[in-house]
């Protein structure tokens, strides 16, 4: 665990709350709340990511959390597939707003 007393959940609250209710059944949902937030990707000033792990720390596999059936946030995930390394919102309304559940979808 990264070691941050700024969380994800304390920066984006309306986000977290849409990806544990998005996510679940899946046991990373009890993980979100505690996930640390290490800021926004650099990589280009464009970039949508927020980092809860370190740069270069995703695997392959990604969760696609959908509304419908649009796609809003990406979670990629670390090799093992055990956490959530960084989050790609699709939609910038996630960030502001508590919205009501839909559907996920795991993309390998």
């Amino acid at each position: 665990m990264i070691s941050t007393e700024l969380r994800l959940s304390d920066v984006y609250p309306h986000l977290t709350a849409n990806i544990v209710a998005l996510l679940a059944p899946d046991p990373l949902a009890a993980t979100v709340d505690a996930l640390p937030y290490l800021g926004r990707c650099t990589c280009t000033p464009t970039c949508v990511n927020l980092l809860t792990a370190p740069p270069g720390s995703a695997g392959c596999d990604l969760i696609e959390l959908e509304r419908g059936d649009e796609p809003v946030i990406w979670l990629n995930l670390n090799p093992s597939r055990t956490a959530i390394v960084d989050i790609e919102v699709l939609d910038p309304r996630e960030l502001t707003t508590t919205r009501p559940v839909a559907q996920s979808t795991v993309v390998s």
